[in-house]
């Protein structure tokens, strides 16, 4: 016996999400009014926007860590963000979450990512000091809000207010509600994919090897699971196999702790969502989507392995300080000649400023973009 599925995306999220997923029935709605599409729901139509949208395009020629290397394995900004939706909708299904709303929160968490990785966010950050600062959180509001102009009737991408709310959660804005279970997975799915493809670059790249990185216990752990069930296995199979695993690990291990986390608050809406981030239940405040103490204290010692031996290595801060000098040059030239901005950047400085103009102008960059400006600007490197 074969059953209908539901006709409309109303009722197919009524079918299959659990009571303490966002529905989008339920939005806030948008900054601008539109009138609801005949079959797509509104995290449907944003998760499209985001998807067509320039800055989500520019992902693709974006540093993710490794400013400089330009080889064709190691990650993009842009395969970084298919990663983490990956793992986000994976995370998202096993929790009965709202899969179209975690979709779009991570195919949008990096779009405002400036150009050179996290070096090209030190700079900017430090060169707009004393003009508000940089953060590539802050700046993908900017474009979601108003940069982005793809539509006659709006500025911005006139996304919904939950997409809103969670990106302002992620700047730390005190004013941002308490963030949905749909904004705290893709968090997670965020930190697990940074940590285990960010390794696997670098072992690629051939700043660590993998001897070392299987002395770290969360490594280790997965290592001898793979042994188990493989047997022996050596280089880029073996490095393939444990981070695969590492992933595998996270990911389940994120379900149950979280499945049991709302069983044990009795969460049964998103309000109990809510106010259990704040404490308002009367439990902890924070994440409930949350890894055990022993698997996040794995987690931190990989990160801080990672920070000390990839992050900081010294082939890495040299390449890294030559492109952050560069984007510092480029910056002031633009400050210094402002009639050379496109025509709505310039307008913009008169409401928002000529560094900041300057700044999201910049910032909007992909690094085989900025190279040839540079060029063009201020001569060959």
């Amino acid at each position: 016996m074969t059953t209908t599925p539901p006709l409309d995306w109303q009722a197919r999220e009524a079918a299959i999400l659990a009571p303490w997923a966002m529905r989008a029935a339920d939005s806030a709605g948008r900054t601008h009014p539109e009138a609801p599409h005949p079959f797509r729901s509104p995290y449907q139509r944003d998760r499209d926007r985001i998807v067509h949208s320039a800055a989500f395009r520019r992902l693709a020629h974006k540093t993710q860590v490794f400013t400089g290397y330009h080889g064709d394995y190691h990650r993009s900004r842009l395969t970084h963000t298919l990663e983490v939706t990956s793992i986000a909708r994976t995370l998202a299904r096993a929790l009965g979450l709202n899969e179209d709303l975690v979709e779009t929160l991570a195919l949008a968490h990096d779009i405002g990512h400036p150009p050179l990785g996290h070096a090209g966010e030190d700079t900017l950050a430090d060169l707009l000091r004393s003009d508000g600062g940089f953060n590539h959180n802050a700046q993908a509001l900017r474009i979601m809000e108003f940069l982005e102009v793809r539509y006659p009737d709006f500025p911005g991408l006139n996304l919904s207010r939950e997409v809103l709310d969670a990106q302002a959660v992620r700047t730390k804005d005190g004013m941002a509600p308490a963030p949905l279970l749909e904004a705290q997975v893709v968090d997670a799915a965020d930190s697990i994919a940074y940590d285990t493809h960010d390794a696997d670059d670098a072992v690629e790249l051939g700043l660590v090897r993998m001897e070392e990185l299987v002395e770290l216990p969360l490594v280790a752990a997965a290592a001898d699971r793979v042994a188990d069930r493989h047997g022996r296995l050596a280089g880029t199979e073996l490095r393939h196999a444990v981070l695969h695993e590492i992933v595998d690990e996270e990911v389940a291990e994120l379900i149950r702790s979280t499945r049991a986390t709302l069983e044990a608050r009795r969460i049964n809406s998103v309000a109990g969502v809510r106010a259990a981030f704040t404490g308002a239940d009367g439990g902890p405040p924070g994440r409930l989507v949350a890894h055990t103490p022993v698997v996040a204290e794995g987690k931190r010692q990989l990160e801080k392995f990672l920070f000390a031996r990839v992050y900081r290595s010294d082939r890495v801060v040299e390449v890294r300080a030559v492109a952050q000098a560069r984007l510092a040059r480029l910056f002031a030239w633009y400050c210094d000649h402002p009639a050379a901005l496109p025509a709505r950047f310039r307008e913009r400085a008169a409401t928002f400023g000529t560094r900041r103009s300057v700044a999201d102008y910049v910032a909007g960059m992909t690094d085989r973009f900025l190279d040839r400006d540079c060029e063009a600007r201020l001569g060959p490197a």
